[in-house]
């Protein structure tokens, strides 16, 4: 199954630019309604993933949770505490849900790491319960009907 498939692309994928500030960072997290953003440079290549764990321990750490300081911080400093690794656009099924199992979404990049968009865990889901409800409403010939006739 092709990763194209399932692919939301960027387009309509809430992400965070490199050379935003942490507060920009914040906004568009708490905006966006999600718990992790993709984080891309200005040419478009994948960079990684920031969760509100990641932004809510830098704050923190380094600034008291003083949202004031952070309008000057870059959001490259936010630590990740999870590194979500993409998938090629020519990745497997098995690899998406091997790596669904431990995150909300799998970015995906081309072969210039450009990133192109995500496939969430939901769509992999629903996939996978789809075939499951096909091979229940579909089992294989039962061993009574072979050799009759």
């Amino acid at each position: 199954m092709n990763v194209l498939f399932f692919l939301t692309p960027k387009s309509e994928v809430a992400h965070l630019h490199d050379d935003w500030t942490l507060r920009q960072g914040i906004e568009k997290l708490e905006r966006s309604g999600y718990t992790a953003l993709p984080l891309i440079d200005r040419q478009g290549r994948y960079i990684g993933t920031i969760s509100e764990g990641d932004i809510l321990r830098i704050l923190k750490k380094r600034y008291d949770m003083n949202l004031r300081s952070a309008e000057n911080i870059s959001i490259l400093s936010v630590e990740r505490k999870v590194d979500i690794h993409p998938v090629s656009i020519d990745a497997t099924m098995e690899d998406l849900v091997r790596m669904a199992m431990n995150q909300n979404f799998v970015p995906v990049i081309d072969d210039n790491r450009i990133f192109i968009g995500i496939v969430t865990r939901k769509d992999i889901i629903r996939f996978c319960y789809e075939r499951y409800v096909e091979g229940e409403h579909h089992p294989a010939e039962s061993e009574h009907s072979q050799g009759e006739g």
